[in-house]
């Protein structure tokens, strides 16, 4: 059994300014995603999506991200709670995000881009796909570090006790959903990303390789004790990966149909 560090979430404090791990590592992941993405523009597998083009489209998707993100938690997660107090679906730093909302921001950050320079939306799409996970990986350890998001109660020796858990281990599976839905799913996204495909695949298969991940995860995560598990005794989360995982099938089958 391991005790979890118990890290202070601040990183830097200078008087009333406060910078906190879960918005460093936020920004750590789209640092990562912008090189990789400029890398791949080097080397000539981007398509049309030019230097100029893309500086656009990152703007508009770590604004899709950010208030994706966090509106989503707020309707999909606790929307009587922040309606009852609204002033604090600003606070951000606080923890709260879903990546399912984040997702929503995303793709109409790139339907505007799509739209403004005359490109194909899924030509986009195929672009960002294998950059969404480093992003994801550090907002894993965000939620680690700030002992939140904690997984169910478990007798394997690397289970942790949490403060604010109970005294109970539990199933760390922040790093779960790091390895997988961060280090695995980049691994996969990018090397098959790494050869030209048909139009739609790359992004047919983040969906389903997210949605499985995800479903799969969740599985070792303790549900939100103000939803509980679902029918079937599955999560939100599950529920909300379903439709990615039945989606990136019929795009797959859409995409190479004439290959």
């Amino acid at each position: 059994m391991l005790i979890h560090p118990q890290i202070d979430p601040i990183a830097v404090s200078i008087g009333p300014l406060a910078v906190r791990w879960y918005g460093l590592m936020y920004l750590m992941g789209f640092g990562i995603a912008f090189m990789l993405a400029r890398s791949r523009i080097k080397s000539g597998l981007s398509g049309r999506i030019s230097y100029a083009v893309f500086d656009d489209l990152f703007f508009f998707s770590v604004l899709g991200v950010v208030m994706g993100g966090r509106l989503g938690y707020v309707l999909f997660y606790k929307p009587a709670y922040y309606f009852s107090h609204p002033l604090e679906i600003l606070s951000v730093w606080q923890g709260g995000m879903a990546f399912h909302g984040g997702f929503l921001g995303v793709l109409l950050a790139m339907l505007y881009i799509a739209r403004k320079h005359r490109i194909q939306w899924l030509a986009i799409t195929d672009f960002i796909a294998p950059l969404t996970a480093p992003a994801l990986a550090a907002g894993r350890v965000g939620n680690f570090i700030n002992g939140e998001l904690w997984g169910r109660v478990t007798d394997e020796p690397w289970g942790i006790v949490f403060r604010g858990a109970g005294p109970l281990p539990r199933h760390p599976s922040q790093l779960y959903q790091f390895a997988l839905e961060g280090v695995l799913l980049f691994v996969i996204l990018w090397l098959y990303s790494a050869r030209p495909r048909p139009t739609g695949a790359v992004s047919a298969i983040f969906l389903i390789g997210y949605g499985a991940l995800r479903f799969s995860a969740e599985f070792f995560r303790e549900p939100d004790d103000f939803l509980g598990l679902l029918a079937f005794n599955l999560s939100m989360g599950q529920w909300l990966s379903l439709p990615m995982i039945f989606a990136g099938i019929a795009m797959l089958a859409w995409a190479t149909r004439k290959v």
